[in-house]
């Protein structure tokens, strides 16, 4: 049977979230169910225990969000990159998140080469990461601790990559200065770390060129 305390208390708390914030900032909801501005586009994993407005100390309205198993950017996924286009084009936002996290199942599955049913179609890229990159890995000796990490760091660099490969991103860097981030989330200190990512943001700059050519 079902546990419905955890349920019953959620819906319960929202009304006295709601009815504190109405007290706080009476015009905060009006404003909202106006429109939304946001400045922030997020694309993280699934994981439950990354909530982006509270690990960024914002709050509704101001991050769009798209989140999926493991953060995978796939160029082929409509679902995904229908959020892109409307994030760029419509929402007009300035800053692209692709963000990583330690601990991170779909990571650690991929890493393993588990079998898990429908979802290993999903995880396909992240295997492919972790074939070309296992004989590096190898040869520098890492622990699985340490190739975890690289995986997550190397699959959201790929999200990087796909996203500065996206026409309307590339539109919005050039109109607009539209930046793109790549971050890691650690699950052990609440912290995010950017990935620098300059060798990406070079051919990015590339590509963007040779997209004003054609």
């Amino acid at each position: 049977m079902a546990d419905t305390n955890t349920f019953k208390l959620a819906l319960h708390q929202n009304k006295q979230w709601a009815q504190a914030t109405v007290s706080d900032q009476p015009d905060f909801f009006p404003t909202l169910a106006s429109g939304q501005k946001p400045q922030i586009l997020w694309i993280g994993c699934s994981d439950s225990r990354i909530p982006e407005t509270t690990v960024l100390g914002l709050k509704p309205g101001d991050v769009f969000v798209h989140r999926n198993i493991a953060n995978i950017l796939p160029p082929t996924d409509i679902n995904s990159q229908s959020v892109i286009a409307y994030a760029v084009a419509h929402l007009k936002v300035m800053h692209i998140v692709v963000c990583g996290h330690t601990s991170c199942g779909g990571v650690n599955a991929a890493l393993a080469n588990q079998k898990l049913g429908l979802i290993d179609t999903w995880l396909m890229p992240l295997r492919k990461l972790r074939a070309e990159n296992k004989p590096a890995w190898d040869k520098e000796g890492l622990s699985d601790k340490e190739r975890t990490v690289k995986l997550v760091e190397a699959n959201v660099r790929q999200g990087v990559q796909t996203l500065k490969e996206n026409a309307e991103v590339i539109d919005g860097m050039r109109e607009r200065g539209v930046v793109v981030h790549g971050l890691v989330y650690d699950l052990g200190s609440g912290e995010l770390r950017e990935l620098e990512i300059e060798e990406e943001e070079l051919e990015g700059k590339k590509r963007e060129e040779a997209f004003e050519t054609k």
